[in-house]
């Protein structure tokens, strides 16, 4: 078999890629080296919290070529995710309200970004006969800012969010896995320099230093990935949101330049960019399971989902609609349902 003109392929990549509707493409080698004492520190200082699956798989997560055996590049992948006319500050100031973290708006990013990667790969298959590979979407132990960071894509900023100068961070990321010895892109480099917006912006203070995040305080993680009670302390700060935040990127200055996205599944739908709360509370779980399929927000599960909106009524402004319909589920079947709505009511 003829060994590909790798330069070539790669400039093909780029262009496959762009027509499959990724904003950009790069490609670096596996050496995560100088990422990985950072993430086992972080792992150490038990910043993960209950994300019990950071910790698992041994050294897959910080070498690919453990995860993949043969793998000796990553192409990473990012694509725009922001809809259009969202009425962000709007909805956040509108505590009656239910903010929904922008990227879950609309479609669950893992099956669009994972199909467009698999097509991806099929195109190369077709160009250059079988290869090794697989793709990720945040669906393995993979470490994919510092992959994305590696391969140009933009730079881990303080936050710990990928920035790219020209595009901002509101994207999603994902990677293929492959045995092709593909010529490999330049890291990006920082450019946060001396702004700290979005450490002061974070209403939880859960970016304890630069480019350190303790999850265990973070919103996302608090009302996505916790399935316990959440902590008294942090119920006041969360107000209004209600399955994530975007708080650091919305006052980041390099979204200055962010490109809404071209993709309708990502618009919002079941009118998630600014639902009432008390609607989104009088869901069943029947509704909740109908209104989220194919939904991201589905993953939390319909316990969780009350449990979040129930706190974010108990910051609204006072009102008998909003008693009246914390009231409704004060026999709630469920015990953490029910804490949080005792809560919720005996806010002044």
């Amino acid at each position: 078999m003829t060994t590909p003109d790798y330069q070539l392929l790669t400039n093909k990549i780029k262009e496959w890629g762009a027509q499959l509707g990724f904003q950009q493409i790069g490609i670096t080698d596996t050496n995560l080296q100088s990422y990985e004492a950072k993430f086992l520190d972080w792992l150490k200082q038990n910043f993960h919290g209950s994300m019990k699956f950071m910790e698992a798989h041994g050294e897959k997560r910080h070498k690919p070529e453990e995860l993949l055996p043969g793998t000796i590049r990553v192409i990473s992948a990012r694509l725009n995710y922001l809809p259009p006319d969202t009425q962000i500050k709007e909805v956040l100031q509108n505590k009656s309200l239910a903010y929904v973290s922008r990227y879950a708006l609309g479609r669950d990013y893992h099956k669009l970004m994972r199909k467009r990667l698999s097509l991806l790969c099929k195109k190369i298959s077709a160009e250059i006969g079988p290869f090794g590979f697989r793709a990720f979407t945040d669906s393995a132990p993979v470490l994919e800012k510092p992959l994305a960071e590696k391969a140009g894509l933009g730079w881990i900023g303080k936050h710990t969010n990928i920035i790219n100068n020209k595009a901002g961070s509101w994207f999603f990321l994902g990677e293929i896995y492959t045995d092709l010895a593909l010529p490999i892109d330049q890291p990006a480099t920082s450019h946060c320099g001396s702004c700290a917006a979005c450490i002061d912006i974070c209403p939880t203070n859960a970016i304890i230093a630069p480019y350190k995040l303790d999850a265990r305080k973070c919103i996302s993680y608090l009302t996505i990935e916790l399935r316990d009670s959440i902590p008294v302390e942090f119920r006041k700060q969360i107000g209004n949101r209600i399955y994530g935040c975007d708080d650091c990127q919305l006052v980041c200055p390099w979204n200055k330049f962010a490109k809404h996205t071209n993709e309708p599944d990502f618009h919002p739908r079941h009118n998630l960019a600014s639902a009432k709360l008390i609607e989104l509370f009088s869901w069943t779980e029947e509704e909740f399971l109908k209104n989220t399929e194919g939904s991201a927000i589905r993953r939390i599960g319909y316990e969780c989902w009350l449990r979040n909106i129930a706190v974010a009524l108990g910051n609204a402004p006072k009102s008998p609609e909003n008693s009246n319909a914390l009231k409704s589920r004060l026999n709630d079947p469920s015990d953490l349902v029910r804490e949080h709505v005792i809560w919720a009511l005996d806010q002044a």
